[in-house]
This record gives structure tokens, sequence and C-alpha cells, in this order.
């Protein structure tokens, strides 16, 4: 959703060759954000918030069905589950559209093709958003990887606990599929760390050491966004039976 509605944006202000500033109802100068411009660092901010929302739902579901069976199975139902979504997406909503009241201000950063939250430069008002949106952002990456890593732990106890070489192949399967999780997750929480990481730090750098660098700002974003690309594909790929089988005699080898 995020891509199908912030791409076209970025394709219009390139054919008509324009900023986006420029593009919107009653254009502005450069340097002023209109009301394009405004729109699209709201749908920035608000897509780099509400996926990493729903890894963490995620993460804590898949963390209390395997260490805490019976509540999982007691206090979670499908209700709770769908009604977790539109709440995630309506809490980031209302924090994303922040510095469209006046905390926190939009940008228009070079070459006019993207606008995001001002990530330096500027007073308390304008620079107390992005750092309480980076520390959000940080306290979610790491609730995110404790989920995980405590998920990855009981997974690899039952994988200790499942029989060893030398029995029949259908009591070593569970033990191979526990082995695929544990990697597949492991994967997933590296490069969700990475990609989060760049935004996050320059948003502290920019606000604490006034370090105004649009290149290094286009480069977090960038990471931001490949995390949303790569996830689904390394899911894919990694749950495809070829590439298991090569998983697993990589390891029976290591």
């Amino acid at each position: 959703l995020g891509k199908c509605l912030l791409s076209p944006i970025v394709l219009a202000a390139y054919a008509y060759n324009r900023s986006l500033s420029e593009l919107g109802p009653g254009g502005r100068p450069e340097g002023e954000p209109g009301l394009l411009c405004q729109l699209f660092a709201f749908l920035m901010a608000f897509f780099g918030l509400a996926p990493t929302l729903l890894l963490l739902a995620m993460a804590l579901e898949c963390w209390l069905s395997l260490g805490h069976p019976y509540f999982y199975r007691r206090h979670l139902t499908r209700r709770l589950g769908a009604t977790l979504g539109p709440a995630a997406a309506g809490l980031c909503a209302l924090f994303c559209a922040l510095p469209l009241l006046g905390f926190g201000v939009p940008m228009q950063y070079c070459p006019g093709t993207w606008c995001f939250i001002r990530m330096a430069g500027g007073g308390p008002s304008q620079l107390g958003f992005p750092v309480l949106y980076a520390s959000l952002m940080g306290l979610l990456v790491l609730a995110i990887g404790a989920c995980n890593v405590s998920s990855m732990r009981h997974i690899y106890g039952m994988a200790r606990r499942q029989p060893r070489r030398g029995t029949p192949a259908t009591a070593a399967a569970p033990r191979m599929e526990e082995l695929d999780h544990l990697i597949l997750l492991g994967l997933m929480t590296v490069l969700f760390t990475i990609c989060s990481l760049p935004l996050i730090i320059r948003a502290y750098m920019g606000a604490f050491a006034a370090d105004f660098n649009e290149n290094a700002d286009l480069s977090a974003l960038r990471f931001l966004s490949v995390n949303s690309i790569v996830d689904p594909w390394v899911f894919i790929i990694f749950r495809t039976s070829v590439f298991r089988t090569f998983v697993r005699r990589l390891c029976r080898r290591l």
C-alpha cells in the first residue's frame, strides 16, 4: 500500500520535471513544503512506523505461542488479532500527523522528489518529533529483537530435545523443521535491525550534533525502504523446498 501510494507521486515529479512542493495545489517555491510534500512526508513516516508495529505484534505472538502456550491459548483470539491491525494503523496515523499540527516540520529533500520530517536544523519544537520518532523506532527494534531472540532460544531448545542422528527420518523431520524456523527468524531479525538503525542514528545526529547531510538522510530512508522489499523475498525464497534442502545439507556438513 505504501509503494502504491508513494511511487506515483515520485513518478509524476520526474515526468513534469518539478519538485513535490511545486506539484501540489498552490505550488510553492523551493524550500517551502507544499500540500503534496506534506502528504508525502506523512505517508513516509506512517509507512515506516506502521509495519514496524505490526512486526512487533507478530514477534510477540511468536514468542507467546512458543514460550507461554497456555497463556497464548487462553487469551489470544482471532478477534484480538483482527483488531490489532486497525488499532496499530490508527495509533501510527495519529502520531505521524503531529508535524501537520505544528510539532515537527515536513521538509523537501534533494533532489526534490521526496519529503520527510526535518531531522537537522531548527528549534526544539522542530527537532522534538524526529527524536521522538527515532526513539519509538529504537524501542520497537529492541522489543522485536528481544522477542525473536527468545523465540529462537525456545526453538533451539525444542530442536535439542529431538532425537539425534541414527534415528528414523520421520523422527528427525521435526528437528529440521525447527532448524528452518530458527534460521529464518535469525535472518529476518538481522535484516530488520540493519535496515532500521541508519534512520535512528541520523535522527539523533541531526538533533544533537547538528549534522545536516541530505545524502546521509536519503541513504537512511533507502535502508528503511529496503527492509519492506527484502523481508518478504527472504521469507518466500527460504520457504522453497530447494533452498531449505540446500541449507539442511550445509548445516549437516558444518
